[in-house]
């Protein structure tokens, strides 16, 4: 049976005082006598009274003010999922005076997330969430929150000695290690493989990236040592027209390359200009169901995708603020995305919203 519901009117009866006091008790107002707040609290452990968090936080009529901190992209990439989770969490607990504000960074440059940060802390914050850049300027970024005591969520990359409120992502390592034994069903008897990244001065957009490419030569190191890996660089600064031509370089110079990987959510790029070739004899393996991969699968030219619930992602950080600031809750610091291959056969299917 659902517990009976337990109102000021049942406290004050049981303590012997008025409604007024209890209240002033329940909402920690001063006025109150030590005899009375000792008969409230007793009457409270008797009646084992439980405050409904949700009616007090809808009473108190505050705004809140989150922040998310993306790096700026191009639509329908991997961020564009986090936002929309992000922002569907937002609506859906507008009533408890949530407000999103989405600030961008450029990768790589350095300056222009300082300035960034500094216009930030103009504003009035209320809790962050952050997908980090370096791990330098992230600390950075994350000693002046706490030192404000403003509570922050990571994204994308788990950054535990930033000690944040809540992480929510894959496990990089084990899902490059994931990626590699996928893979290897179908390219086992590959003599090169070749590994495709975007990089800017020789550095990778994120450490997750970096971790994903790690737990990937692990595994091959492990169990494929013969196999070569041969990378090609898409350069981040090079307009995507000039891809062709790098990849039609790549090939070229690679005939028995059949089987590709990449760790970001750009596979499209190569599987886009593998039809466009007609190269159906070669393959990618790739990360993230955006629309341009989820295509690629469909026609064959990306044998694998692996999803992180982007979207799901985005929600639940915004939710982690709003429970622990709001509600005043505990949340689960470390939350790690499940790690789910996706093919042809169940693209289609893949549940992208939050239930």
């Amino acid at each position: 049976m659902p517990k009976e519901i337990i109102t000021i009117k049942d406290i004050a009866a049981r303590a012997g005082v008025s409604t007024g006091t209890v209240d002033r008790v329940l909402h920690k107002r001063p006025n109150v006598s030590k005899s009375a707040l000792e008969k409230v609290n007793k009457a409270l452990e008797e009646l084992d009274y439980r405050p409904n968090m949700y009616a007090s936080a809808l009473a108190y009529n505050k705004t809140y003010n989150f922040y998310i901190v993306l790096p700026k992209h191009e639509q329908e990439a991997y961020w564009d999922e986090i936002e929309e989770g992000a922002q569907a969490c937002t609506d859906f607990r507008r009533d408890f005076g949530i407000n999103l504000n989405i600030l961008y960074y450029e990768r790589f440059n350095n300056a222009a997330f300082t300035r960034m940060v500094r216009e930030l802390f103009t504003a009035k914050i209320d809790g962050v969430i952050i997908v980090p850049t370096t791990l330098e300027q992230t600390a950075r970024f994350t000693e002046k929150l706490a030192e404000r005591q403003i509570p922050y969520v990571l994204l994308d990359s788990y950054m535990p000695d930033l000690k944040p409120l809540s992480f929510f992502g894959q496990d990089s390592f084990a899902s490059g290690y994931f990626a590699a034994k996928m893979l290897m069903l179908i390219a086992s008897k590959e003599k090169e493989i070749a590994l495709v990244k975007q990089t800017r001065d020789g550095k990778v957009g994120s450490k997750q990236q970096a971790n994903r490419e790690t737990g990937f030569r692990h595994y091959m190191v492990d169990h494929f040592p013969d196999i070569k890996i041969t990378e090609v660089d898409l350069p981040l600064d090079e307009e995507h027209k000039e891809y062709d031509g790098i990849l039609e370089q790549f090939f070229n110079a690679h005939p028995r390359v059949h089987h590709c990987i990449t760790f970001n959510s750009k596979a499209h790029i190569v599987g886009e200009f593998l039809q466009k070739t007609n190269r159906r004899h070669v393959q990618i393996m790739g990360y993230d169901m955006v629309p341009k991969n989820q295509e690629c699968v469909r026609q064959g030219s990306i044998s694998f995708l692996i999803a992180q619930h982007a979207y799901q992602q985005g929600y639940a950080s915004v939710d982690a603020l709003f429970n622990a600031i709001v509600m005043k809750r505990e949340v689960n610091p470390v939350n790690y995305m499940p790690i789910e291959i996706l093919t042809k056969e169940n693209v289609d299917f893949y549940r992208r919203t939050a239930i």
